[in-house]
């Protein structure tokens, strides 16, 4: 150690040249320092890191409004959505989403369009939008699946500014057949048709066909019908595009055609038109299980009038229809009839509804074919909920049953709609007929496996 401890501090100082090295170690040599050169290069140092987060970066205007629409978006308006009630108005409903009778007044007097809020109907959806403040800033109001008005604060003159969505939906076709057992109601409800469905049905042939009494074991129907479709699910159904219904071996049929002033009716395949001046039925017959009481026996005297009227027995509160157009004549209580209405139809047809449980009408009131006038009870001498239905002609009582007979006829297509007519419907037909020729397949093969 000391020895060569003594040699280090007593040699003498010498300069070491490039040409003591052997050629191999300087190309070495050479090589590292290029490489070390290229790295310094590559990375910066600490003071133009810091130098160039001074500078500020200035994004394009392009990308600065991306960021704020995917920003709004991502941001998206919750509403506060309370279902329609029946007995709700709107103060009613603004109090139960936490607003005043102020914010009613806002909206339905300087919205476009608001003063129609004050007319709701139950099962709509109202809903309410506010701000961070809990100040109200928009209103929609969800009338179907297809149909939303949004009434939204404007930063304009106008406090509030009026908007409407509506969508299409998807349309397919769809069909059901059935033989009736019982009633065409519970023969529908077998064959998958919705009660709605089944009272269109009854309305295009309540003219030609009294479904509480004329159907009969072995009737048969069958129904092309429209049913809706959004977002792939489906919500609904449309209007039935074609009909037929045999009763008693009689075939009648019925198609959707609708004319050049866009006014949609039902036709038989001769361009008659199925909507008669009466309806033979005034009654829902929805809610009578079985049809095959024709006469019935009154309760009370005890004798059987069909001159004078018809009986239907059904529930207490099954809704009464006005037969045809026309005028509420009389509306009362008597004794022997219970509540009443008489309705005049022009200057010759009168007809009557007696034992009503209650009266949806009054002496002078307009009222539609088709419109329920009350509900049936067993008010006046009646000791069961049944309607007693009475149809005069010139003040001369005619059986309701068959008085269809002698009335005018029912309206035609003119002669040059007709081809238009048989353009509109052909498909309905070609499908009616496929689905008839089906189910006679169907019936003859499970007949010749039952023997």
């Amino acid at each position: 150690m000391n020895g060569s401890d003594s040699r280090a501090g007593s040699a003498p100082s010498q300069e070491v040249s490039a040409a003591d090295f052997p050629r191999r170690h300087l190309l070495v040599a050479a090589a590292s320092g290029c490489l070390l050169l290229v790295l310094l290069a590559l990375v910066p140092g600490s003071e133009s890191k810091a130098r160039r987060e001074q500078i500020p970066i200035e994004l394009p205007v392009a990308v600065e409004e991306l960021s704020e629409t995917v920003t709004e978006e991502s941001a998206a308006p919750t509403w506060n959505e309370v279902r329609v009630e029946s007995g709700d108005n709107l103060s009613v409903l603004f109090a139960r989403a936490g607003f005043s009778d102020k914010d009613v007044y806002q909206i339905v007097k300087f919205a476009p369009g608001g003063k129609s809020l004050t007319r709701l109907y139950p099962g709509e959806y109202i809903g309410f939008l506010s701000d961070d403040a809990g100040a109200l800033i928009g209103l929609k109001r969800v009338t179907s699946p297809l149909k939303t008005e949004f009434f939204l604060r404007d930063g304009g003159s106008a406090p509030y500014r009026h908007e409407v969505e509506e969508r299409v939906p998807d349309v397919h076709r769809s069909f059901a057949s059935a033989q009736i057992e019982s009633s065409l109601f519970l023969a529908g409800q077998r064959a998958g048709m919705p009660q709605a469905l089944i009272m269109e049905l009854a309305n295009i042939f309540g003219g030609v066909i009294d479904f509480v009494l004329d159907p009969r074991r072995g009737d048969t129907f069958h129904v092309v019908y429209e049913e809706l479709y959004l977002d792939g699910e489906k919500f609904g159904n449309g209007s039935i595009l074609a009909a037929e219904f045999v009763n008693r071996g009689q075939r009648h049929t019925a198609y959707r055609y609708v004319d050049e002033t866009n006014r949609p009716g039902y036709f038989n395949e001769e361009g008659l038109s199925m909507r008669r001046q009466f309806m033979l039925a005034p009654v829902d017959f929805t809610r009578i299980s079985s049809n095959f009481n024709p006469r019935r026996l009154h309760p009370i005297y005890k004798t059987r009038r069909p001159h004078r009227g018809t009986d239907y027995a059904a529930p207490r509160g099954t809704p009464v229809f006005a037969a045809g157009d026309g005028r509420v004549l009389e509306a009362g209580y008597t004794s022997a009839n219970g509540n009443y209405v008489v309705l005049q139809h022009g200057e010759a047809y009168t007809t009557k509804y007696l034992h009503l449980h209650k009266r949806t009408v009054r002496k002078g009131d307009r009222v539609a074919q088709n419109q329920v006038i009350g509900t049936v009870g067993s008010t006046g001498a009646a000791t069961g909920p049944h309607l007693h239905y009475e149809f005069l002609v010139n003040g001369v009582h005619r059986n309701p049953r068959t008085v269809h007979k002698s009335l005018p006829k029912a309206k035609s297509l003119a002669a040059e709609e007709m081809p238009r007519f048989l353009a509109q419907t052909q498909s309905f037909q070609m499908q009616l007929a496929s689905i008839r020729q089906q189910q006679i397949a169907l019936n003859r093969s499970g007949n010749d496996s039952d023997g």
